[in-house]
């Protein structure tokens, strides 16, 4: 017997005809939960079928994530006692949800009542010391009440935690961050003195020059500003606050 015959024989176990063998169906998919078509819902903007299918959900099983989520769409469709009830629930069911605690101090700032959601996020960073969105959200609170020195040492504190902190949108998940003032020109010059305090003078640029695009007035104030000493040789620094001239910094 040859050897291309001896190989050839080897190989008859793998040409069997399996033809008759069971067919091999695919697993039939599984059908989404209706907490994963609501989470689809709200990264696609679409909150009242978020609430909607939240409470088809709820209706299944009592959780304090899905009350939290459950907020979260009441909180961008405006409907704050809503989100207030929702956020109450979750808490009142896991008493350690710093998420929910957060968030019903979100609430609260939304609706101007900032004393409460001070308190809130007090709260919240008791149970997440280190989370830097907690600390930038007390910050901004503090902002709102004017304590002006307790929102910087927020704020710092929330950019040692993490530097790009200001720079995350985090709206469609289970925490709530709240950067809405007022008076943005202020706001905007804040944050330029904070940045600056954390030697991080590219961002304290960007920030001043939005301050004067919103209207701030007082460049003789910030050229005299010992925390823009380190940029008074800049100039960008020169431009923006002694020419007035802010497109540069775009």
């Amino acid at each position: 017997m040859t050897a291309a015959v001896l190989v050839l024989l080897a190989l008859l176990p793998q040409l069997v005809d399996r033809t008759k063998d069971p067919l091999q169906l695919a697993p039939p998919s599984r059908e989404l939960s209706h907490e994963k078509r609501a989470d689809i819902f709200m990264a696609r903007k679409m909150y009242r079928e978020g609430v909607e299918t939240y409470h088809l959900a709820l209706g299944q099983k009592e959780s304090p994530y899905l009350y939290n989520k459950l907020g979260i769409a009441y909180h961008h469709l405006a409907m704050f006692p809503s989100a207030t009830r929702s956020y109450q629930k979750a808490v009142k069911l896991d008493k350690e949800y710093s998420q929910a605690i957060n968030n019903l101090g979100a609430v609260y700032y939304a609706q101007n009542k900032y004393k409460k959601a001070i308190r809130q996020y007090k709260k919240a960073l008791k149970e997440s010391p280190n989370s830097a969105s907690m600390h930038s959200n007390l910050g901004t609170a503090y902002f709102a009440r004017k304590r002006y020195k307790d929102a910087t040492g927020e704020y710092l504190q929330a950019l040692l935690l993490d530097p790009r902190v200001f720079e995350h949108r985090n709206t469609v998940g289970t925490l709530l961050q709240e950067r809405s003032v007022r008076d943005r020109a202020q706001y905007n010059y804040f944050m330029a003195r904070t940045y600056a305090s954390a030697q991080l003078y590219d961002k304290s640029l960007l920030y001043l020059r939005r301050a004067f695009e919103e209207g701030y007035k007082k460049r003789k104030k910030v050229a005299e500003d010992p925390l823009f000493a380190p940029l008074s040789e800049n100039p960008l620094f020169q431009r923006l606050v002694f020419t007035g001239q802010t497109a540069q910094l775009r």
